[in-house]
């Protein structure tokens, strides 16, 4: 399945979901909001010219504390779909085929022989023959060995062998980078 159809298909579900939000959402105010003015019309029968001025005092607190409220929904509710779709991405990506996985690990490998020459490679458990089998036919990569698996969803982590650099290629920041980075364009097309 290609990134686009994924992409459009996360823009299809987020699309859908931000109008269901809005409609409740607006429902919601309007609830609220005729409950206000109930209120307001027994202070008005209730009271003198005085009550007027509160009447639309509570009125604008209430219209004010209704759309703070549905705001405050409306941002947690597209907090949690933005943060499934990170998760969904995430899970796709690391559910892409072995020679997906394979190229971008010799990729990643030979990004970070430029800062780390010589190091321990860690990776997934579900990466660790491919990580052997790059290990050992790449020359270029003889400084490196295997270490221990990693609980990461792809990439690899290369740590120096004194251990005092470590680089983190793996999936889950590189996607948080791109996340920061896109988010406000992402909720753009999501919830626009």
């Amino acid at each position: 399945m290609g990134l686009e159809v994924v992409i459009e298909e996360i823009r299809a579900k987020g699309k859908n979901e931000s109008e269901r939000i809005r409609k409740d959402t607006q429902a919601e105010v309007n609830s609220i909001l005729k409950a206000a003015q109930e209120k307001a019309e027994r202070i008005k029968l209730a009271a003198d010219q005085d009550v007027e001025k509160q009447t639309s005092h509570i009125m604008n607190q209430e219209a004010s504390a209704a759309n703070l409220v549905v705001k405050r929904q409306l941002l947690n509710t597209q907090k949690d779909l933005l943060d499934q779709v990170y998760s969904d991405a995430l899970s796709r990506i690391a559910r892409l085929p072995e020679d997906f996985h394979r190229d971008a690990m010799k990729t990643l490998l030979a990004k970070a022989k430029a800062e780390i020459p010589e190091g321990i490679v860690h990776c997934s458990q579900r990466d660790n023959e491919i990580l052997s089998r790059i290990l050992s036919s790449d020359t270029s990569l003889k400084g490196y060995t295997k270490g221990a698996p990693v609980e990461i969803e792809g990439g690899v982590i290369i740590e120096s062998k004194d251990g005092e650099l470590q680089i983190d290629y793996s999936y889950r920041t590189f996607l948080s980078g791109v996340w920061e980075t896109g988010l406000k364009d992402a909720s753009g097309i999501l919830f626009s």
